[in-house]
């Protein structure tokens, strides 16, 4: 069974405060923790980038989240 798919997905706050979430940092007890912090808040932002059909809007505020580096996005104009 194929993963679920729409047409437009629009990811919102992927600035560098808000991705990965800065709480969750913040709540890490030692390195495995906060490695899993990372792991699971840019897997968060693959499968929803991954949920697009057609098209994908990213929106974030300068700096953006260094997750963005990790996503191989074509703007199109």
């Amino acid at each position: 069974m194929s993963p679920m798919s729409f047409k437009l997905v629009a990811v919102m706050a992927c600035d560098e405060d808000a991705l990965p979430l800065r709480s969750r940092i913040d709540a890490a007890a030692d390195e495995a923790e906060l490695e899993d912090v990372y792991d699971t808040e840019r897997q968060v932002l693959y499968v929803a980038a991954t949920r697009a059909r057609d098209r994908l809007l990213v929106i974030g505020v300068k700096p953006g989240s260094e997750f963005l580096r990790d996503l191989s996005v074509t703007a199109q104009q």
